[in-house]
């Protein structure tokens, strides 16, 4: 056997590897600080590079049509019901409900509403709207009663109660859009501030609102930990019940305030529109699990993945393709979103 020993003058020699004897592990090998940041730092800012990269290529296919300020005004200033619903959405995906199918028909049952009671019933503005949007709240509170505390399947309590709401918008509206909303009211979500409609920084403000929420406090913690593991979270003294019925009410109330901001700036809204969003919302949320936190569901991940397709498709358009492309565009990338936040999962367990 090999030993070492240190003889006079020299240093201690280097343990020479035997067969059958045991050796201290090998010092794992260090890798240079800038090919750990890229490895790092690539795949949560890969969509955003791509996003750059189409915007370059849109540029130069269509010169003097995309890369202009009312192009990007258009991108910017048209998503704001997406934003809401994908918040919206984001509440329940991230206690490990992830189809909730209600929340296009909560959003419109709050836009419905508010120009029904005021201009078919003559309410004022702001107790319309306090009303519509505390019903959008309870909606969401009666999926939680059904899905946490009497163990309904949610995608059955979600889908009965996304049609039940359609039906009951469409029977107040009768089957058809109600508008008059007047323009002091579209003010709240159209009044320019910096070349954008303000609604786009109350976008703004509640994905870092909410971001701050996941990361930075004890409420944010534990909801991702009941997301995880709902049984472990329970052992640990977490009342995991309450928070999975509080993301239900928080996820109607957005879809509600989403639903008021709407209707405000398009004066009032048509209940049969409300489906339209419910491949959009989808699409985005899984594609934002690519984005800054790669495998996980968070805000501003979402915030860029909307702002991303929304580029895609209006370059699409600028470019001629017919109005069928948003459908092929979101119903695409939630296939491959899915598909890589799947393949992400199975990478980090």
């Amino acid at each position: 056997m090999n030993v070492p020993t240190r003889q006079e003058g020299h240093a201690m020699e280097e343990p020479v590897s035997v067969i059958g004897e045991v050796t201290a592990p090998a010092a794992p090998t260090r890798q240079r600080p800038g090919v750990a940041f890229v490895r790092e730092f690539a795949p949560r800012t890969a969509i955003i590079w791509i996003w750059v990269i189409m915007i370059v290529i849109y540029s130069l296919a269509e010169p003097g049509l995309f890369f202009r300020g009312p192009t990007f005004q258009t991108i910017f200033d048209s998503q704001q019901t997406l934003v809401f619903l994908t918040l919206g959405l984001l509440c329940t995906m991230i206690i490990g409900e992830y189809v909730d199918l209600s929340i296009c028909s909560v959003l419109g049952l709050t836009a419905t509403m508010i120009p029904v009671l005021v201009v078919n019933e003559g309410w004022n503005v702001a107790a319309a709207s306090v009303v519509s949007v505390a019903a959008a709240a309870a909606a969401g509170a009666f999926n939680g009663v059904l899905i946490v505390y009497f163990g309904v399947n949610v995608i059955v309590v979600t889908l009965g109660s996304g049609t039940l709401i359609l039906g009951l918008t469409l029977w107040i509206s009768h089957l058809g859009e109600v508008v008059g909303l007047s323009s002091s009211f579209a003010s709240i979500d159209l009044k320019d501030v910096l070349g954008l409609p303000v609604s786009f920084y109350y976008g703004v403000a509640f994905v870092l609102i909410f971001t701050y929420i996941l990361g930075c406090t004890p409420l944010g913690r534990r909801m991702r930990f009941v997301g995880a593991n709902p049984e472990v979270a329970r052992l640990s003294g977490i009342r995991v019940n309450r928070i999975r019925f509080g993301a239900f009410v928080m996820g109607g109330l957005l879809c509600g305030l989403g639903g008021m901001l709407t209707s405000a700036g398009i004066g009032g809204f048509d209940p049969n529109s409300s489906a339209t969003y419910l491949l959009p919302t989808f699409a985005t949320v899984m594609l934002g699990t690519a984005v800054i936190q790669p495998g996980r569901f968070n805000p501003i991940g979402t915030f860029v993945a909307i702002y991303f397709l929304a580029t895609g498709i209006l370059g699409l358009e600028l470019l001629g393709v017919a109005g069928w492309v948003s459908d092929v565009f979101y119903g695409a990338t939630l296939v491959v979103a899915v598909t890589v936040a799947t393949l992400l999962h199975r990478r980090l367990i």
